[in-house]
């Protein structure tokens, strides 16, 4: 299904009267939560979906497609599958010659017609098939610099929970399997069947983005210390209004000269980067403390609130009440009530 755009992609699994085939893939190191819950989810989708139309016969097989440690030959299938999910890996970043097999399985099933999807750190996997190449995609937020420098062909968007590119599809967080799941139910039994299944299963439907949850963390494995130094320097206070001057100032260089080795090294600008503290820092106060938003701003380095507003929305994705509502840190024994006053955002 290379090529194809997502409506061409369900008109074609529309047509199909045998089930749709999905393979999950197990392999060193490979969450089997995720292997297993997706298992459950496709055949809850599935049986719900049968109960809303009143039909008997099957629509989806799942299938377990096993690939053992230390096997030089393609992962074992008993079909060739409509749709590939490669789960996530608790054993390491699934790379290099070991996984080879694999790599060239993917890109046979792709060529084939399969759909190829990943969760989380599975995204590597379909990375070295060369199919992702200057596509968008996503993975775990604390491996989406690596991806970025391993594969500079793939345009890595790690705010994205999900993307969905047709015949391709990547999942960013270890527990991105529901999200992926029920994307794909949408895709193949419509979005009656996603809201049923997302109900019966009390969960969300997609519509998260990962950076809700993403924590800022500073590149510091560089190998420039004098950036390293300014980097800790911010760190001890990145709310003592640093400017481009006193950055450079402190790093001992001329601000043209700082300005490119900070962004080289840190892979942000300096004013990036202080936004991101500011922001990190702002989202443990809002945790953790009744503080309003005004004191936070303040707290953290800025006068105007407004403006550090819409940085910490741009950065989380949330303004900072519904970030409250969703990560406030209730203390034992408080005995305030947890519901939010208007006036703290």
């Amino acid at each position: 299904m290379a090529g194809l755009t997502k409506n061409e992609v369900k008109l074609t699994m529309a047509k199909k009267t045998a089930p749709v085939e999905i393979a999950l893939l197990i392999y060193p190191g490979s969450q089997l939560a995720a292997v297993h819950g997706l298992t459950d989810l496709f055949q809850i989708a599935e049986r719900l979906f049968q109960r809303s139309k009143g039909i008997e016969h099957p629509v989806l097989r799942v299938s377990h497609v096993q690939f053992d440690a230390g096997s030089s030959s393609p992962p074992r299938a008993d079909s060739a599958p409509d749709f590939v999910i490669v789960p996530p890996s608790l054993g390491g970043l699934p790379i290099g010659d070991a996984f080879a097999p694999i790599v060239q399985w993917l890109k046979d099933c792709h060529a084939r017609g399969a759909v190829l999807a990943s969760v989380c750190v599975g995204t590597f996997l379909l990375a070295q098939t060369g199919l992702l190449a200057k596509r968008a995609a996503t993975t775990h937020w604390s491996q989406a610099q690596h991806l970025a420098e391993r594969f500079p062909e793939i345009r890595v968007d790690a705010d994205k929970l999900l993307i969905d590119d047709g015949d391709i599809l990547t999942a960013g967080g270890l527990m991105a399997w529901p999200d992926l799941g029920l994307r794909i139910v949408d895709r193949l039994l419509g979005s009656a069947a996603i809201v049923e299944t997302a109900r019966f299963l009390l969960v969300d439907p997609p519509g998260r983005e990962q950076r809700y949850y993403s924590a800022f963390s500073p590149k510091l494995n560089h190998g420039d210390k004098t950036i390293l130094e300014v980097q800790h320097w911010l760190q001890q206070d990145s709310a003592h209004h640093p400017t481009i001057a006193s950055m450079a100032q402190r790093a001992g260089l001329e601000e043209r000269t700082f300005l490119r080795r900070f962004q080289k090294a840190t892979g942000l600008r300096p004013t990036e980067y202080c936004q991101h503290l500011r922001v990190g820092k702002a989202r443990e106060m809002l945790e953790t403390s009744q503080q309003s938003f005004d004191q936070v701003a303040w707290k953290v380095g800025y006068e105007d609130v407004g403006s550090f507003r819409k940085v910490f929305i741009k950065l989380t994705g949330l303004s900072p009440g519904d970030y409250r509502r969703r990560f406030r840190v209730q203390s034992q024994g408080q005995g305030t009530s947890p519901t939010l006053q208007a006036e703290e955002v």
